[in-house]
Protein backbone atom coordinates (compact mmCIF):
# COMPACT_ATOMS: atom_id res chain seq x y z
CA UNK A 1 0.00 0.00 0.00
CA UNK A 2 1.63 3.24 -1.00
CA UNK A 3 1.50 6.61 0.97
CA UNK A 4 -0.08 9.83 0.20
CA UNK A 5 2.14 11.91 -1.25
CA UNK A 6 3.31 15.38 0.14
CA UNK A 7 3.85 17.40 -1.84
CA UNK A 8 2.82 20.92 -2.21
CA UNK A 9 0.09 21.37 -4.92
CA UNK A 10 0.20 23.55 -7.51
CA UNK A 11 -2.73 25.61 -7.34
CA UNK A 12 -3.01 29.20 -5.75
CA UNK A 13 -6.42 27.94 -3.79
CA UNK A 14 -4.58 24.69 -2.90
CA UNK A 15 -1.84 26.35 -1.85
CA UNK A 16 -3.15 28.57 0.68
CA UNK A 17 -5.29 25.42 2.05
CA UNK A 18 -1.77 23.05 1.78
CA UNK A 19 -0.08 26.06 3.63
CA UNK A 20 -2.79 25.98 6.65
CA UNK A 21 -2.85 22.62 7.28
CA UNK A 22 0.75 21.72 6.93
CA UNK A 23 1.97 25.14 9.04
CA UNK A 24 4.00 25.96 6.64
CA UNK A 25 1.73 29.45 6.77
CA UNK A 26 0.77 31.10 10.41
CA UNK A 27 -2.42 31.96 11.24
CA UNK A 28 -2.09 33.79 14.47
CA UNK A 29 -1.28 37.12 12.88
CA UNK A 30 -4.56 37.76 11.24
CA UNK A 31 -6.45 36.54 14.23
CA UNK A 32 -4.45 39.10 16.62
CA UNK A 33 -5.13 42.14 13.91
CA UNK A 34 -8.90 40.81 14.93
CA UNK A 35 -8.23 41.15 18.79
CA UNK A 36 -6.47 43.95 18.55
CA UNK A 37 -9.59 46.20 16.51
CA UNK A 38 -11.77 43.96 19.22
CA UNK A 39 -9.46 44.96 22.05
CA UNK A 40 -9.66 48.90 21.06
CA UNK A 41 -13.39 48.98 20.45
CA UNK A 42 -13.56 47.81 24.67
CA UNK A 43 -11.17 50.39 25.26
CA UNK A 44 -13.40 52.88 23.56
CA UNK A 45 -16.64 51.72 25.36
CA UNK A 46 -14.49 52.31 28.71
CA UNK A 47 -14.04 55.91 27.27
CA UNK A 48 -17.47 56.73 26.94
CA UNK A 49 -17.86 55.38 30.19
CA UNK A 50 -15.48 57.33 31.80
CA UNK A 51 -17.28 60.44 29.98
CA UNK A 52 -20.94 59.18 30.99
CA UNK A 53 -19.72 59.08 34.47
CA UNK A 54 -17.88 62.86 34.58
CA UNK A 55 -21.58 63.96 33.21
CA UNK A 56 -23.57 62.39 35.14
CA UNK A 57 -21.19 63.37 38.67
CA UNK A 58 -22.05 67.31 37.08
CA UNK A 59 -26.01 66.89 36.28
CA UNK A 60 -26.43 64.73 39.86
CA UNK A 61 -24.21 66.67 42.36
CA UNK A 62 -25.94 69.06 43.69
CA UNK A 63 -23.11 70.92 45.40
CA UNK A 64 -20.18 73.00 43.67
CA UNK A 65 -17.90 70.36 45.28
CA UNK A 66 -19.37 66.99 42.89
CA UNK A 67 -19.11 69.51 39.80
CA UNK A 68 -15.61 70.44 40.49
CA UNK A 69 -15.04 66.70 40.82
CA UNK A 70 -16.22 65.80 37.85
CA UNK A 71 -12.91 67.43 35.58
CA UNK A 72 -10.68 65.70 37.41
CA UNK A 73 -11.99 62.42 36.91
CA UNK A 74 -12.61 63.03 33.48
CA UNK A 75 -9.08 64.02 32.90
CA UNK A 76 -8.00 60.55 35.04
CA UNK A 77 -10.12 58.99 32.96
CA UNK A 78 -9.29 59.81 29.66
CA UNK A 79 -5.57 59.63 30.67
CA UNK A 80 -6.07 55.61 31.54
CA UNK A 81 -8.34 54.67 29.04
CA UNK A 82 -5.12 56.73 26.33
CA UNK A 83 -2.39 54.57 28.65
CA UNK A 84 -4.87 51.16 27.89
CA UNK A 85 -5.14 51.65 24.51
CA UNK A 86 -0.92 52.36 23.84
CA UNK A 87 -0.59 49.32 26.18
CA UNK A 88 -2.83 47.20 24.06
CA UNK A 89 -1.50 48.15 20.80
CA UNK A 90 2.22 47.56 22.17
CA UNK A 91 0.97 44.02 23.13
CA UNK A 92 -0.60 43.50 20.18
CA UNK A 93 2.40 44.61 18.34
CA UNK A 94 4.54 42.41 20.11
CA UNK A 95 3.03 39.32 19.40
CA UNK A 96 3.01 40.36 15.52
CA UNK A 97 6.65 40.91 15.60
CA UNK A 98 6.86 37.27 17.35
CA UNK A 99 5.17 35.81 14.33
CA UNK A 100 7.06 37.74 11.60
CA UNK A 101 10.09 36.93 13.33
CA UNK A 102 9.28 32.95 12.68
CA UNK A 103 7.85 33.86 9.21
CA UNK A 104 11.51 35.89 8.32
CA UNK A 105 13.51 32.49 9.98
CA UNK A 106 11.65 30.22 7.85
CA UNK A 107 12.42 32.51 4.06
CA UNK A 108 16.02 32.22 5.52
CA UNK A 109 15.16 28.32 6.19
CA UNK A 110 14.16 27.95 2.92
CA UNK A 111 16.11 30.09 1.11
CA UNK A 112 19.82 28.49 2.59
CA UNK A 113 21.08 30.85 3.95
CA UNK A 114 20.38 29.84 7.49
CA UNK A 115 21.89 26.19 7.97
Amino acid sequence: MKSPSLERPSGAAQVKSWDLLTFDRLLTAPVIHIIYWCGLGLIILAGFAVVGAAVGLTLRGEGIAEKLIALPALVAGALIVLILALLWRAMCEFYVAIFRISDDLRALRESGKLD
